[in-house]
């Protein structure tokens, strides 16, 4: 019980502060100051994750440059935080990037390893550009998500909701494994009861965000949700379970670190983003 009362203090902690920092513009009247705190918030978590990445594939040998790592996770929630802040088209901008500066970063980073004497010089040139790539770039996308489609705080919710239903649902039912090598705990009763409620929680609550999107649009976004927080959060099993590690940190009592936290979210984002801007330009 006691454990129960530490992980739901420490989640309403969480909630509080991710939802106070979305909606900071609103509640100050202010939506640059609101912009200026939000990413100061995703910037905190992008170093977290930054920092419990590293601290991983260290168990593993690996040597990245983390000072670059740091440098490119920040400036990759800064980059893209502040397209909304300054209206920059965001195709653009987005295209612009892929092309040009995430391959310099990367040359960067394999001309760093020539002075570092990595046994794995490539290797460790990857393993510094990942937490960009799997932390910074999902978060950096969140305030164009909240700005231009406000459908940030529904897939949130979506995550918690399929997360919980999941949950009850797999203990409730049981039955098989869903991928007992990374996850044992969960099985493929409580994904299909996940995916149900979510579904069906978004055809209700998602026009009260965004009434332009159609109802298929959200059910889509629901099963994007549901489908890829499940994968999302076996693919940080799998990092963890590959040095022996139960959880990435323990900055939250009772739910580990910020990589256990936002596990799936940084992966559902991207996806999200995709179905997002291909919807609005059909």
């Amino acid at each position: 019980m006691k454990t129960f009362w530490i992980r739901t203090a420490s989640a309403t902690v969480y909630a509080a502060l991710f939802l106070g920092s979305i909606y900071s513009g609103q509640l100050l009247a202010n939506k640059t100051l609101g912009g200026i705190i939000f990413t100061a918030f995703l910037l905190f978590i992008a170093c977290g994750c930054t920092f419990e990445f590293f601290r991983i594939v260290a168990k593993q040998g690996a040597t990245p440059c983390r000072p670059l790592g740091y440098l490119y996770s920040v400036l990759g929630v800064v980059a893209l935080s502040s397209i909304p802040l300054f209206s920059i088209t965001p195709a653009n901008t987005l295209f612009s990037v892929a092309m040009t500066l995430l391959p310099a970063a990367f040359g960067l980073a394999a001309i760093v390893q020539l002075f570092l004497h990595s046994e794995q010089p490539f290797r460790d040139a990857a393993y510094t550009m990942v937490p960009m790539l799997y932390a910074a770039v999902p978060l950096g996308l969140m305030p164009m998500l909240h700005a231009s489609h406000n459908v940030l705080v529904p897939l949130i919710i979506m995550v918690w909701v399929n997360d919980s239903a999941a949950y009850m649902g797999g203990s409730l039912v049981g039955g098989r494994k869903l991928w007992a090598r990374h996850s044992p705990g969960k099985t493929l009763s409580g994904a299909l009861i996940g995916v149900a409620v979510t579904v069906v929680l978004a055809i209700f609550m998602g026009p009260l965000f965004n009434d332009s999107l159609a109802w298929y649009h959200w059910v889509v976004l629901a099963i994007i949700c549901s489908v890829i927080d499940t994968l999302g959060d076996l693919v940080e099993s799998m990092l963890k379970r590959s040095v022996g590690l139960k959880d990435s940190g323990n900055i939250m009592p009772g739910h580990g670190g910020f990589l256990d936290r936002f596990d799936s979210l940084l992966i559902i984002i991207p996806f999200a983003f995709a179905y997002i801007t291909l919807a609005s330009l059909l």
